[in-house]
């Protein structure tokens, strides 16, 4: 059956009020700090790469893949975005991403955005970040350390990401804490098999055909414009076939379900292209892939934008 992606972030009135500000305080403060070190991170060939990856990721998102129980999961892309950029530029690809899902495409809170951004931008980022550069120094160069430490840095991360959901719905009173972290956890270990599988076979798609674009050497040869051309047609093509996306609910959604507290969500105040339809195209499955076309495109400009920016300030100053 082909219809929009299922929702898939943490929806106003699941937390706080109190603990989304902070959670909004901490987002701000890790996007300001991101944007003072990325310049000096960024090398010239990463720019258009944090434009196209931001794109890929936010297709990838769209694409909901079935796990057990009638649940389903999808893409986080922060072990991606981390192992191929660095943590600073990986926080700014998931801000970007998240921000134009909740503001565009109402799937996520405005309030919640905060936690959103903290939980799949910065806690998923670093602890993939960290992972992977410890595997790698075990692996000493060995090619099974990009591939253990991909799937290892994947997988942690939407584990360590769902428990840091868990302890923020906690603290909003919406289940026990010795609730909602296993319940959460259990759930997140699948889908996490599912972020690492996906992640292996980027990085070793791009360590066969561009092994430039997985090492961080900033001084390495700018790669051509048809590399971020093919770039921006994958994620496309993901986009056009986001139609195919699993409709079962996603693994914060099954939770909440489960424990009690799904009726706490609150619907947007206003509608763009909610549920990732776009109004007037009365064909679900073509209006899903207009909005998921649309989104890629939104999502490069902006994060190509603040790629670009940062490069300039630094390189002018």
């Amino acid at each position: 059956m082909l219809s929009s992606p299922a929702q898939m972030h943490v929806p106003d009135g699941f937390l706080t009020t109190t603990v989304s500000i902070v959670l909004w305080v901490l987002a701000v403060l890790a996007i300001v700090v991101a944007l003072r070190r990325v310049g000096n991170d960024l090398g010239e060939r990463q720019v258009p790469l944090m434009g196209v990856l931001a794109a890929c990721i936010f297709a990838g998102q769209m694409l909901n893949f079935p796990v057990a129980g009638g649940t389903s999961g999808h893409l986080i892309g922060a072990a991606l975005a981390a192992i191929l950029l660095g943590p600073w530029a990986g926080i700014l690809v998931l801000a970007c991403v998240t921000g134009i899902q909740a503001l565009i495409f109402q799937d996520g809170g405005l309030l919640a955005m905060g936690s959103n951004i903290v939980n799949m931008g910065v806690v998923s980022v670093f602890t993939a970040w960290g992972v992977y550069r410890i595997v790698q120094m075990a692996a000493r160069g060995a090619r099974w350390g990009m591939i253990v430490g991909g799937f290892a840095a994947a997988w942690i991360s939407v584990v360590v990401a769902s428990m840091a959901a868990a302890l923020q719905l906690a603290a909003s009173g919406a289940s026990p804490a010795n609730v909602a972290i296993p319940t959460m956890a259990g759930v997140h270990m699948l889908i996490g098999i599912g972020e690492g599988l996906i992640t292996v076979g980027a990085l070793s798609f791009l360590a066969a055909t561009r092994r430039d674009l997985v090492s961080h050497d900033k001084t390495a040869a700018v790669a051509g414009r048809g590399v971020w051309i093919a770039g921006l047609v994958l994620a496309i093509g993901l986009a056009v076939a986001s139609p195919l996306a699993s409709t079962h609910p996603d693994g914060l959604e099954r939770v909440a379900a489960d424990i009690g507290f799904l009726d706490r969500a609150q619907s947007s105040p206003y509608k763009i292209f909610s549920d990732y339809m776009i109004p007037g195209i009365h064909n679900q499955a073509l209006s899903t892939i207009v909005a998921g076309v649309v989104g890629v495109l939104l999502v490069f400009v902006v994060a190509y934008g603040v790629a670009r920016m940062r490069r300039g300030a630094n390189t002018a100053s």
